[in-house]
């Protein structure tokens, strides 16, 4: 039997470049161990596309740029084909491939413009699609569509760019703790829990700096959970994950260290309570439309009602990410998480 080729579209122009290289790293790994081939296919932070063709394992610690291993590669625009063109000075090598795997965290990446992208070539796509990507992305849209399921949101009001002193005469008069956020950013990146009122203004312009709206909500008394889904049709709903926080909010130091905090596999929570929020998650992910897989984060009250956080529709991959842990707990290993991911694309 022919090897199938898979495309790793790793990096992006995104502030959230480093996590994508630590997870394309595992996913390259889980992707060798089930025995397919890879074709590596970096971005750099300033955009621009390049067939990576040196070690993998210099990808991690962002040591794959050189000249001597990367070349230039575009997609050929031929929903027939579906192959990279990689440019050598004069010369010119059509890489085909049978499949694309984006590990992209953020903008330019998992909002649904690499998967468009990928979507009018034809070329079959691990993970979910263009719609699921781009509303996911977005804090705003989300939380309407799936406050429409039934299912509690926090409070929350979207201001945009230029809006900063109504937003600060908005946080002037909520409950503090507030969180402050870009409504289309990733790994926790320009997120605030403000409890000082002198820091709110400070909060607004830092989440302006990664997009032109942001969030102001109200921060949920609870704890963070997670559900970890896999497939479409039949979908695998993971045991929940809880994260015990000492301090603060689980932000990026936190999700990529766990310097202060910790995460319990299974979650803490009754049985009642993961049955609810196993369904909740579910619905969750069918209302937003995902595919392939994605990460559900939902908080539980002090009254054991589920309210809704986030999906990430690219979950972190790294070995301290929480997806991996999850489907690890309900005894289906990384490596078993790559290939039903990859075969689930292959079929559609």
């Amino acid at each position: 039997m022919k090897t199938i080729r898979i495309a790793v579209i790793f990096g992006g122009c995104s502030s959230e470049y480093s996590v994508s290289l630590s997870s394309a790293s595992s996913v390259i790994k889980g992707l060798k161990i089930n025995g397919y081939e890879v074709l590596l296919i970096g971005i750099t932070v300033s955009g621009n596309w390049y067939h990576f063709a040196g070690d993998p394992a210099l990808i991690k610690d962002d040591r794959w740029f050189s000249p001597e291993t990367c070349r230039p590669v575009t997609l050929i625009m031929n929903r027939s084909i579906h192959a990279f063109l990689e440019y050598n000075g004069d010369e010119r090598k059509v890489l085909q491939i049978d499949a694309a795997f984006p590990v992209l965290h953020g903008r330019n990446g998992e909002d649904g413009t690499v998967q468009g992208m990928l979507k009018l070539l034809d070329i079959p796509t691990v993970g979910c699609g263009v719609l699921a990507s781009a509303l996911c992305m977005d804090k705003d849209r989300a939380h309407k569509l799936v406050q429409t399921a039934g299912i509690r949101v926090p409070k929350y009001r979207v201001f945009h760019q230029g809006h900063q002193e109504e937003a600060l005469a908005y946080a002037d008069y909520e409950p503090l703790p507030l969180f402050i956020k870009p409504v289309k950013a990733g790994s926790s990146y320009g997120i605030t829990k403000v409890s000082d009122p002198s820091k709110l203004s400070e909060a607004i312009s830092l989440a302006f700096k990664f997009d032109d709206e942001i969030i102001i909500e109200e921060a949920i008394d609870g704890f963070e959970i997670g559900c970890a889904i896999l497939g479409t049709d039949e979908p695998i709903i993971s045991e929940l994950d809880e994260i015990e926080l000492s301090q603060g909010f689980f932000d990026y130091t936190e999700k990529y260290t766990l310097k202060t905090s910790s995460i319990h596999v299974p979650a803490r929570v009754s049985a009642d309570t993961r049955r609810q929020a196993r369904a909740d998650a579910l619905k969750i992910y069918q209302v937003l439309g995902c595919s392939g897989f994605a990460r559900v984060d939902m908080f539980v009250t002090p009254q054991n009602e589920i309210v809704f956080n986030e999906v990430n529709t690219i979950p972190g991959f790294t070995e301290h990410s929480r997806y991996p842990g999850m489907m690890k707990a309900s005894g289906i290993p990384f490596e078993k998480v790559i290939d039903l991911a990859v075969k689930e694309a292959l079929e559609k």
